[in-house]
């Protein structure tokens, strides 16, 4: 076995070994952006205005004054029955 066989084997073994932590690093990674998204999204429902269902308006209206009527006319109204 020449020395570049054993450079190249021991790379290859180191690379190895590597690949678990990558990716156990990915992982923890990714959970936590997970995680902030979901603070974030709890925080923007909680941000949102509360409506309670009722509403009150309160209006002050001013009187508009009236004229007397220019006649009256009474309307009478006979039914019958069936």
């Amino acid at each position: 076995m020449t020395t570049l066989e054993r450079t190249r084997r021991d790379a290859q073994r180191k690379t190895r070994r590597r690949r678990p932590l990558v990716r156990a690093l990915l992982v923890v990674l990714a959970a936590l952006f997970v995680f902030l998204l979901g603070i974030a999204f709890a925080r923007t429902l909680d941000d949102r205005p509360h409506t309670s269902g009722d509403e009150t308006i309160v209006r002050t209206l001013t009187p508009v004054t009236q004229s007397a009527p220019g006649r009256t006319v009474t309307v009478t109204v006979t039914a019958s029955g069936p």
